[in-house]
């Protein structure tokens, strides 16, 4: 493939934009190569600048579901459009969104929109420690709920993919207030709690892991966090940034059938547009401003194009038969692969969870951060970059999920298994 533009464009970008991307991932380093600039997007393909023509598997990291440009969302968003792009006032809107997905999960009685998954975890956390009075949080290593300041310790997705020490730049206070443990292991939370009985405030956690690769949970370890959390007096949050309409309509909860205090959520919601949103028990939101003590403000949030894109997103998300589409479609890229793997002498794991989907390039079961760091990345880098001579647009991180969404169709994942059945050979020789 010629990336001739794409070459130049970066170049360019470096002059103007800290490493030339905004969003560290984005960089291509811990893949090596120019990263592609894409043009256009439609159904499951990217194209770039260059003319090159993808399978995407990235999805915009998610939000994506129904594809790039889906003719529904973006009908939608040029009627918006016309009637503006923001008031900085409420709009009904808002409230439309509110109720798809308070009717979906019945964990969140109220809610309040905000602009990324950062804000929503941040803000949550924050409603969590003035609700219960305590201070400390416990998260879990390899854990990424967003980059403020507390929560970048042990953080998995790009720190993980770039090696970066934990937290620069954080105050050891903040840092202090934040305890670790291994993603699945309730005893260590348990130990936690022995710890320190009355000082923490919430327990945060993605129900499936998808920010150290896909590490779905053991059994029983959801339940045996709502119960520490419950006995204990703190909170329970779920991260359903990446999960929530993602791996089932009601979230990973609706799967489980937990029913966390607070939920964070993002990505699908805005059908690719920024948004992200927390919400749960009415006691506990109603502790945020005007009609609490808790602040937290923003002036694009809920606005009208990303309540547009997220309200369409669900509605066609609503319709029967499409989680088991999707289901189906990931299923026999698994399978694929599985059966390439199968006949190769190269130590890989392949770890899914509904739509998501991580090669692993380590024999060890994904089971926490742990487990997954010992992945062989170099080899990654190498098996990324022959996919992507290949026309598939890989995550380019070992430590990140590769996302199925609706536009894949069977003679897409056909192609893929046979590209990766090319590349893993090439790499095997």
């Amino acid at each position: 493939m010629n990336f001739a533009r794409s070459q130049k464009l970066f170049q360019e970008a470096q002059n103007y934009l800290p490493g030339g991307v905004d969003s560290p991932v984005r960089a291509f380093k811990a893949v090596g190569g120019t990263p592609p600039f894409i043009a256009r997007g439609k159904g499951s393909r990217i194209y770039d600048e260059d003319g090159n023509e993808f399978i995407d598997y990235v999805c915009s990291w998610g939000p994506l579901i129904l594809g790039h440009s889906h003719p529904q969302v973006v009908d939608a968003l040029k009627r918006a459009a016309e009637r503006g792009t923001s008031f900085g006032a409420p709009t009904e809107l808002e409230i439309t969104l509110a109720k798809m997905i308070a009717s979906a999960v019945p964990s969140i009685e109220m809610i309040r929109f905000v602009n990324s998954g950062t804000e929503a975890t941040m803000t949550a956390l924050r409603l969590a420690r003035a609700f219960t009075g305590r201070d400390k949080i416990v998260k879990f290593a390899g854990g990424y709920h967003g980059h403020a300041d507390g929560l970048l310790v042990k953080g998995g997705s790009g720190l993980a993919t770039l090696s970066l020490p934990d937290s620069p730049g954080v105050p050891t206070s903040y840092a202090q207030n934040t305890l670790v443990a291994p993603y699945n292991n309730a005893e260590a939370v348990a130990g936690l709690f022995q710890q320190y009985p009355e000082e923490i405030a919430a327990v945060i956690v993605e129900p499936v892991a998808a920010n150290i690769g896909v590490v779905p949970p053991q059994p029983g370890f959801l339940d045996n966090l709502r119960s520490l959390t419950s006995r204990s007096g703190a909170l329970l949050i779920f991260d359903e940034v990446i999960s929530g309409f993602r791996v089932a309509y009601g979230g990973a909860q609706a799967i489980y059938g937990i029913t966390p205090d607070l939920t964070c959520l993002g990505k699908v919601i805005g059908g690719g547009l920024p948004v992200g949103a927390y919400g749960g028990k009415r006691e506990i939101m109603k502790m945020m401003a005007p009609t609490g003590p808790v602040y937290q403000a923003g002036t694009l949030s809920g606005n009208p194009l990303a309540m547009t894109a997220g309200i369409e997103t669900l509605k066609v998300l609503s319709q029967p038969g499409v989680y088991e589409q999707l289901e189906s479609t990931a299923s026999r890229l698994e399978k694929g692969i599985a059966r390439v793997v199968g006949s190769l002498n190269l130590k890989l794991n392949i770890s899914r969870f509904a739509s998501l989907l991580t090669v692993f390039f380590t024999d060890n079961a994904a089971f926490d951060y742990e487990s997954v760091s010992k992945a062989d990345t170099k080899l990654f880098g190498r098996f990324f970059q022959q996919l992507l001579a290949e026309g598939i647009y890989w995550p380019p991180s070992q430590f990140e999920a590769a996302f199925i969404s609706m536009a894949h169709s069977d003679e897409d994942i056909d192609f893929t298994i046979g590209a990766i059945e090319k590349a893993l050979n090439r790499l095997e020789v």
